[in-house]
């Protein structure tokens, strides 16, 4: 992706460094979920949704041992730091021009926290294990830039731009939110069997790919995009379907626990959004078939 001397977001909060948390070696947080073949499990969620639940969990602190970084790791951090700044000014430019016209209101911004070991946000407290997530009470992303290294080691999908359909992932919950599709299926949750609310969450999740993908459709129209651009978007959108990481994680898969979509999923609605470049063509709450 072309990005280096190009224009950053303002509307970012670098908490990195702040004091709020220390990182644990191999990014592991007291306390949490994140010991062991957890970590895996735990990435399910890793692209948005509700993460309340796992916030919660979290609450109790257990003391950490602080892990300090190589100056190589930093600058490495610090590039990639505004690599996620530029990527999200790209969205805000997409997202105020297709944001309105879909729907006769101004598009609200949403603010990027970056943080590192663990923070504090208006659904709880999260550790570097929760990965990337959005939360709709503050309506900011939090994305501890670590996670990128996960993704490109641990799961095989490396490139830039599989770190830009991250962000744009998760800007996608943010629009989701504003559009209210986040509250419809909140308000669901303990009302219907959990297989059916299960099946809600991978709509919610399939139409943020797909709005990723429209995204990176205007993305390419601006002349932004390299060769391989997309091809490492899809290879991150295969990573995390659930079926493949609940096949990793436990050698067998159990579809009605999927919140998330498979990977043929993930991947067919983010090519779908990325080849119609259309909002309107994302409605998978109405769809029969996903």
């Amino acid at each position: 992706m072309k990005w280096r001397g190009r224009q950053a977001s303002r509307n970012v909060q670098d908490r990195r460094g702040s004091g709020g948390g220390m990182r644990i070696p191999g990014g592991r947080m007291g306390g949490g979920l994140g010991c062991g073949g957890l970590i895996i499990i735990l990435i399910v969620i890793l692209l948005g949704g509700d993460p309340t639940m796992l916030l919660q969990q979290q609450t109790q602190q257990a003391p950490s041992t602080e892990y300090r970084q190589t100056p190589g790791q930093e600058r490495a951090d610090d590039e990639l730091a505004q690599f996620v700044k530029v990527v999200l000014k790209d969205t805000e430019d997409v997202w105020n021009k297709l944001y309105p016209d879909a729907t006769g209101r101004p598009y609200q911004e949403p603010t990027l926290v970056l943080f590192d070991g663990q923070v504090q946000s208006a659904c709880g407290f999260a550790s570097s294990a929760t990965g990337p997530f959005y939360c709709p009470a503050d309506q900011q992303l939090y994305i501890d830039l670590s996670f990128y290294r996960d993704l490109s080691e641990r799961f095989g999908a490396p490139g830039d731009f599989a770190m830009a359909y991250v962000v744009a992932h998760e800007v996608a919950h943010h629009i989701q939110n504003l559009l209210g599709y986040t509250r419809q299926v909140q308000s669901q949750k303990g009302r219907i069997p959990e297989r059916e609310y299960n099946q809600l969450s991978v709509r919610l999740e399939l139409q943020a790919d797909f709005l990723a993908g429209v995204w990176a459709h205007h993305v390419e129209k601006a002349g932004y995009l390299e060769g391989g651009d997309i091809q490492e978007a899809m290879n991150a959108a295969n990573a995390i379907g659930d079926d493949r990481i609940q096949k990793q994680a436990r050698g067998y898969v159990v579809p009605d626990s999927f919140t998330h979509g498979t990977s043929e999923q993930r991947m067919r609605w983010f090519q779908k959004g990325y080849q119609t470049g259309d909002i309107r063509q994302g409605d998978t709450f109405s769809e029969q078939n996903l």
